[in-house]
C-alpha cells in the first residue's frame, strides 16, 4: 500500500513540476536564441561548451542541476503569479482604478442589453414548432453563446469579458436554485465525487496555465536589449493566450463549475438535514434561505430538520 502511495505521490508530483517547468525551459531557452543572436550565432556557444569540457564529470553535473534548478525555481514563481494576474485579466483592480472599471463595466451592460431583444428574437425562431433555417440557428448560437458568457444582471457585470465569463458562471447557481457559490463552494467541494473535482482541478490548472503563458510572453519583453523581435513576440504570445486561450479555459472551468451545482446541490440539502425542494418553484426560496442559514445562522424554528441518512 505504501509504495502504490508513493508511486501516485512522485506522479503528481512529476506533473507538477514538469507543467511548471516545461514553459520556464521554453521561455529560457528562448532568452538562449536571443543572446546568441545578439552575440552573432550560435558558434558563440562553443566557448561555453568548451569550458564545460575541460571540467570533471562531477562538476559538469552539478552545472547541470544547478540551471535545471534555476529553470524550475523561475517556473514555480511564475506560477504563484496566476491566480492574482487572473484576478487583474477579471477586472479586480485597485480602488484608483475604479472610474474605469465602472465605466467599462457599464459599457459592456450596455451591449448586453442592446443584444437581449435581437436575442429574443432569434430565440422565437428556434424554438418549436418553428423550423429554423441554418442561418437562422447560427445566429441563434453566436446570440446564446454570448449570453452565456455575461452576468444576467447589470450590476454584476465586470469590466473584462474574462472577468464576466466567470461571474456568469458564478451567478448561475444563484439565479436557478438560489445558491450562492461564494458561500456554498467550500461546503460542496468536499462532497463532489472524485471524478467531479479532478476535472474541476484540471480545468483550473488549465486556467492557470494560460495565464501564466501571457505572463511569461510580458517578461519576454526584457530580452528586447538582445533582439528588438522579443518585444512583437512576447506580446503576440501574451496577446493570444489573454484573447483567446484564457477566455475559452475560463468559460470550461465555469461550466464545470455549473455542472457540479447542477448534479450534486441536493448533497449540500441532505447532509445538512435539511428538507429538499419539492418542485423547482420552490427551490429558489430553499436555496436562498440554506446560504442564508450557512452565512450567517439561524435561530427560527423552520424548516425542520429531516432525521440522517
Amino acid at each position: 500500500m505504501l509504495t502504490a502511495f508513493w508511486e501516485a505521490a512522485g506522479g503528481k508530483l512529476a506533473d507538477r513540476w514538469a507543467a511548471v517547468s516545461i514553459p520556464a525551459l521554453m521561455f529560457w531557452l528562448g532568452g538562449l536564441a536571443a543572446w546568441t543572436y545578439h552575440r552573432g550565432g550560435l558558434h558563440t556557444l562553443s566557448t561555453h561548451t568548451t569550458w564545460l569540457d575541460r571540467h570533471s564529470t562531477a562538476a559538469q553535473t552539478a552545472v547541470i542541476v544547478t540551471v535545471l534548478l534555476a529553470v524550475a525555481t523561475s517556473g514555480v514563481v511564475v506560477a504563484h503569479t496566476a491566480t492574482p494576474v487572473l484576478r487583474l485579466l477579471e477586472g479586480y483592480w485597485p480602488a484608483w482604478a475604479n472610474p474605469l472599471r465602472h465605466r467599462l463595466a457599464g459599457w459592456l451592460a450596455t451591449r448586453a442589453d442592446a443584444d437581449a431583444g435581437e436575442w429574443q428574437t432569434a430565440y422565437d425562431r428556434v424554438r418549436p414548432p418553428a423550423t429554423p433555417h441554418a442561418a437562422e440557428l447560427a445566429a441563434y448560437t453566436r446570440l446564446e453563446r454570448r449570453r452565456r458568457r455575461r452576468p444576467a444582471a447589470a450590476g454584476y457585470f465586470l469590466p473584462t469579458p474574462i472577468g464576466n465569463i466567470l461571474r456568469a458562471a458564478e451567478r448561475r447557481p444563484v439565479d436557478k436554485y438560489g445558491l450562492d457559490t461564494v458561500v456554498l463552494w467550500p461546503r460542496l467541494w468536499p462532497a463532489l465525487p472524485e471524478t467531479t473535482r479532478a476535472d474541476l482541478l484540471a480545468a483550473r490548472a488549465g486556467l492557470d496555465a494560460a495565464v501564466t503563458a501571457a505572463v511569461w510572453g510580458l517578461l519576454f519583453c526584457a530580452f528586447a536589449p538582445l533582439t528588438l523581435l522579443a518585444v512583437p513576440a512576447g506580446l503576440a504570445v501574451a496577446a493570444v493566450a489573454v484573447v483567446l486561450v484564457v477566455p475559452a479555459r475560463a468559460q470550461l472551468f465555469g461550466d464545470l463549475v455549473e455542472a457540479a451545482y447542477d448534479q450534486h446541490r441536493t448533497v449540500l440539502y441532505q447532509q445538512l438535514r435539511w428538507p429538499l425542494p419539492a418542485n423547482p418553484a420552490q427551490e429558489r426560496e430553499a436555496g436562498r434561505r440554506l446560504t442564508e442559514y450557512l452565512w450567517r445562522g439561524s435561530d427560527e424554528d423552520t424548516p425542520t430538520f429531516t432525521p440522517p441518512p
